[in-house]
């Protein structure tokens, strides 16, 4: 799951640059960006937040993960947690670039319960 959730990481990094790009044209893109700029709006705007709210919870949940596979604490919680995180992940960048409230906040929370069951694993081994 580690490997798949610096997949969509990436994934995230592309589609949010290549929709700012279609938001400020590619001119924009090729400058040194040293002017300040309107904030991205619609779709661009979603995509960016989503990545900087990625950027927030990978590094912990990247942590934990090694720390559990270094330990060698690998059981039903650990297996459970990762998968929290990593599919929440993904329905939550949909929601969001789709525009969706609340329903994306929720599953916001069922991955960083992912986290919370590694680290609860981690504590319990």
């Amino acid at each position: 799951m580690l490997t798949l959730s610096v997949m969509l990481g990436i994934v995230q990094i592309i589609a949010a640059s290549h929709t700012e790009s279609l938001q400020r044209g590619y001119r924009w893109t090729a400058s040194p960006r040293d002017e300040q700029v309107e904030p991205l709006r619609g779709v661009a705007g979603r995509l960016n937040r989503a990545l900087r709210n990625f950027v927030e919870t990978f590094p912990l949940f990247a942590a934990v993960v090694l720390v559990a596979h270094v330990t060698d604490t690998h059981n039903a919680l650990t297996e459970w947690g990762a998968r929290l995180y990593f599919w929440g992940r993904v329905v939550y960048v949909l929601l969001y670039a789709a525009g969706v409230p609340l329903v994306r906040s929720l599953v916001w929370n069922v991955a960083t319960i992912g986290i919370v069951l590694i680290v609860g694993a981690l504590l319990l081994s």
